[in-house]
């Protein structure tokens, strides 16, 4: 019979390969965090090194009254439904076109998924020059093409990002982040229960009924967690606002303020305070986003 000495002594052994990872991960992640919560009940501007002392909660104060920080918020829950929405709406077309057996399904599917995998910032950059710019943009070149094919007049060249600058930012995400709604309801299609699909058709449904009636309520949990995720990440999107826009033109996201504040401003503590603000606002959504994964696991358990 073991003793309660040899259990514990068998449960450190088992514990003790992953403590250098756990140590890592408090080192790179919590200690930041810890300092940063520090800093932002500091009061520190580079510009003004002589005035640094203790804040209390001014600098929370100042992040509540920004005008420019509440333009932010809104311009960061206004881009994120729509891209979170528009991504989801085409996704879940694409995954119901790709849960269809055809003819080079595999190469279809791996050109879709491929805007998801590159990298942010060159993406960004693939839309300001390669289709946005005005003197050579594939957009104005499309509509150039247009006009000399009807005969029209002098064909527009509108300069996309000047006169939509948050709709330009919107489509750029929207085409990197429909693969990454598209690949998750895919999986929840194809763990849909073939037996009740085929045992509908014979009843007589029709593809509108199946979708309704099965296929949705089976995607429901897929489709709050890629909106869930899908959120969680694009809150924290930067690279498109800096290389399209430079938070110009009402652009501004939440992260994008926060960049200003800290690298433009020179406000340490206020810009902490902001930093909390946006983490605690994304660790609200995670937290949702971490509770549907939970139940999905459990269905998936109790199937």
């Amino acid at each position: 019979m073991r003793t309660p000495v040899a259990e514990r002594a068998k449960g450190w052994a088992r514990r003790a390969p992953l403590l250098p990872a756990l140590v890592f991960l408090v080192v790179v992640t919590q200690l930041p965090f810890v300092a940063t919560v520090v800093i932002s009940f500091m009061r520190w501007n580079a510009l003004a090194p002589d005035h640094r002392g203790f804040a209390a909660l001014d600098n929370y104060r100042a992040v509540v009254t920004d005008p420019a920080l509440r333009s932010s918020v809104g311009t960061t829950v206004l881009l994120t439904a729509s891209v979170v929405l528009v991504s989801l709406g085409l996704g879940l077309g694409l995954a119901l076109l790709l849960d269809r057996s055809f003819r080079g399904r595999g190469i279809v599917r791996t050109l879709l998924i491929t805007p998801f995998l590159v990298v942010p910032v060159a993406a960004a950059l693939l839309w300001k020059h390669a289709l946005y710019n005005a003197s050579y943009g594939l957009f104005n070149g499309a509509l150039t093409w247009l006009w000399q094919l009807f005969g029209a007049g002098e064909p527009p060249q509108p300069d996309w990002m000047t006169d939509s600058p948050l709709l330009s930012v919107e489509l750029s995400l929207i085409w990197q982040w429909t693969p990454f709604m598209m690949l998750i309801l895919l999986a929840g299609l194809q763990s849909r229960p073939a037996d009740a699909v085929e045992a509908a058709r014979m009843d007589g449904a029709t593809a509108f009924d199946i979708f309704r009636h099965l296929t949705l309520p089976h995607l429901r949990r897929y489709l709050e967690l890629a909106a869930l995720l899908g959120t969680v990440y694009i809150v924290q999107n930067f690279d498109a606002v800096f290389t399209l826009t430079s938070g110009g033109l009402g652009t501004a996201n939440l992260p994008y303020t926060l960049y200003q504040t800290f690298y433009q401003a020179h406000d340490y503590g206020r810009a902490s305070a902001q930093g909390v603000v946006v983490v605690l606002c994304s660790l609200l959504v995670a937290n949702f986003a971490l509770r549907t994964v939970s139940s999905l696991l459990r269905e998936e358990i109790t199937r």
